[in-house]
């Protein structure tokens, strides 16, 4: 067993690589191997979003604060909030962030497949982030 006391591991600020606008992450645990699970808690200031991506397991988001969106391919965003459970299953290119006047915060829980959780793709541009329905 392993307990790491709160405070003990340092926010960090996410990569503009991957993110648009301010994220921080904070992480909540990646288990060692044969385990997969792989979670932290994403925070995203108003209009902030990952770049589309997708996993190759899966992924859960729970949002535990604000107003976000989800986008998958092709599709308007939808509209997410504090309490929601959102499911993306393998390999579906998605994003998730901010709405644009709210900020929001997740747990997103995945799984590693031989050691990676996601694929990165390209950023969402405003046409896509901006489709989405008033939050």
């Amino acid at each position: 067993m392993e307990i790491f006391p709160a405070g003990n591991r340092p926010s960090r600020r996410a990569s503009s690589d991957w993110f648009t606008g301010t994220v921080w992450q904070d992480p909540i645990v990646e288990a060692p191997d044969p385990a997969r699970l792989r979670a932290l808690r994403v925070s995203f200031e108003p209009s902030a979003r990952t770049a589309w991506h997708t996993h190759p397991l899966g992924q859960t988001l729970y949002v535990t604060e604000g107003v976000g969106l989800v986008g998958l391919r092709g599709q308007a965003p939808r509209v997410i909030r504090a309490g929601d459970t959102v499911w993306i299953p393998p390999q579906e290119e998605h994003w998730h962030g901010a709405a644009p006047d709210t900020g929001m915060a997740h747990i997103a829980m995945q799984e590693a497949r031989d050691g990676s959780v996601a694929n990165w793709l390209e950023h969402v541009c405003e046409d896509d982030y901006g489709a989405a329905p008033k939050a």
